[in-house]
C-alpha cells in the first residue's frame, strides 16, 4: 500500500471514529459531510442546514454581518454555546470552524465545523464539585471530632479528676464510716463516667493518631477489640511505621474502625487477620475474619460499607469486599501514597 493510501485510510479512520462531531458545509450552512458522532450528537443530516446556535439568533449584527458568528469571523474562533437538534432540543456544545476550500469558479466556500458535547464534561465537573464537597465536610466534621474529643479530655475528664481528688480528701480528713460507704459508692460511679468520656474521646479522635501515627492507633484499636470480643483472636502485621498524611491516617483510620464495628457487631468471628504493607508507592490494607460472613448479592449496602467506600475513594483509593456465608469476610484496601493526589491544604493541625 502506498504512503498516500494509508495516510488518506488513517484520515478517513479519524473522521469515522472520533468522538467529536466533524461537518463540512457551506456558506449558507448547507451539510455536505458529517461524521457518525454528529449526526449522533444532532440528529442533522446531510443536505440539512445547521441552524444557528442560541447566541447567534440573539446577537446584534452591524450591517452586512453574517449572523453565524464563527463563520463572520477570519481567525479560527471556537466558543460555547447552546444548539438545536434535529428533535428540537438545546445541546451545550464547544464549536469551532475554518474555512478549508474555497471554489475559486463558483466562489462557493466550505468550511469545517467541529462540535464537542460538553454533557459529558459538565458532568464530570459536578462529580468533582461533589467530591471536593464531600471531603471537606468530612475534613470539618473530622476537625469537629478533634475539638470535642479535646474538651472531653481537658475539659470535662479533668474537672471529673479534680473532682476524684477533692472525695479522696475528704474521706482522708472525715472520720465517719457511714460517709466513706457513701463517697466509696460515688468514687466508683464517678471512675465509671471517667472511663466513659475517656472512650467517647478516643471514638472522637485518638489523641495518639495525631500524636504517633496509623500504626499505633490501630494497635490501640485492637486493644480495645480484644476486650470487647475476649472470645476472638486478633493478628496484626505491618511492615513500616512511618507517618503518612494527616488527610490519609484519619480517612484509613475510620475504615479500619468501621470494619472492627462491623466483626464486632455482626460476624460472630473468632480470629481476625489485620495486616498493613507498603509496596512501592501504595498502601494495602487487608481485614480478613473467619466469621458468618453476608450475601453480597442480597445485602443491600449499608452507610457503614458506603461510608468506608467513600472515604476510600477521598484519598484516590481502591476497595474490595468479599464476603462468603462459610468462610467469613475480607476487605481489601489500596490507596496511593503520592503526595500530589492528597489535599495539600490540610494540616495536622
Amino acid at each position: 500500500m502506498m504512503k498516500k493510501d494509508i495516510e488518506k485510510l488513517f484520515l478517513t479512520n479519524i473522521f469515522y471514529y472520533i468522538q467529536d462531531g466533524i461537518i463540512v458545509m457551506t456558506q449558507s450552512r448547507e451539510i455536505v459531510k458529517m461524521n457518525p458522532a454528529a449526526e449522533r450528537l444532532s440528529g442533522w443530516k446531510i443536505g440539512g442546514k445547521v441552524p444557528y446556535c442560541s447566541f447567534c439568533q440573539q446577537r446584534k449584527l452591524c450591517n452586512g454581518e453574517e449572523r453565524c458568528y464563527l463563520i463572520s469571523r477570519e481567525e479560527v474562533p471556537y466558543f460555547l454555546s447552546e444548539m438545536p437538534t434535529y428533535h428540537g432540543d438545546m445541546i451545550d456544545v464547544e464549536m469551532s470552524t475554518a474555512l478549508i476550500f474555497e471554489d475559486e469558479k463558483t466562489a462557493e466556500k466550505y468550511f469545517l465545523l467541529v462540535l464537542r458535547d460538553q454533557a459529558m464534561k459538565k458532568k464530570e465537573e459536578e462529580a468533582r464539585l461533589s467530591k471536593l464537597m464531600l471531603r471537606r465536610l468530612t475534613e470539618a466534621k473530622e476537625m469537629e471530632h478533634k475539638r470535642l474529643a479535646q474538651e472531653l479530655h481537658d475539659g470535662v475528664g479533668q474537672s471529673l479528676f479534680s473532682i476524684a481528688i477533692a472525695l479522696d480528701n475528704i474521706i482522708a480528713r472525715v472520720q465517719d464510716v457511714k460517709l466513706h460507704e457513701y463517697i466509696h459508692e460515688v468514687r466508683s460511679e464517678l471512675g465509671k463516667v471517667m472511663e466513659d468520656v475517656k472512650s467517647y474521646s478516643q471514638q472522637l479522635r485518638p489523641k495518639s493518631l495525631d500524636e504517633l501515627g496509623l500504626i499505633p492507633t490501630i494497635l490501640s484499636l485492637i486493644q480495645s477489640s480484644e476486650k470487647k470480643m475476649p472470645s476472638a483472636a486478633f493478628h496484626f502485621s505491618y511492615n513500616f511505621n512511618q507517618r503518612l498524611h494527616p488527610l490519609l491516617e484519619i480517612n484509613l483510620y475510620r475504615v479500619v474502625q468501621e470494619a472492627f464495628h462491623n466483626i464486632m457487631k455482626y460476624s460472630k468471628a473468632t480470629e481476625v487477620n489485620i495486616r498493613v504493607e507498603k509496596q512501592a508507592n501504595f498502601l494495602s490494607i487487608s481485614i480478613i475474619d473467619n466469621g458468618i460472613g453476608f450475601d453480597l448479592e442480597g445485602k443491600k449496602e449499608g452507610l457503614g460499607l458506603k461510608h468506608m467506600q467513600e472515604r476510600i475513594s477521598q484519598v484516590q483509593g481502591t476497595m474490595f469486599i468479599h464476603s462468603d456465608q462459610k468462610h467469613g469476610t475480607a476487605i481489601t484496601m489500596n490507596v496511593p501514597m503520592l503526595a500530589e493526589v492528597i489535599d495539600e491544604g490540610s494540616n495536622r493541625g
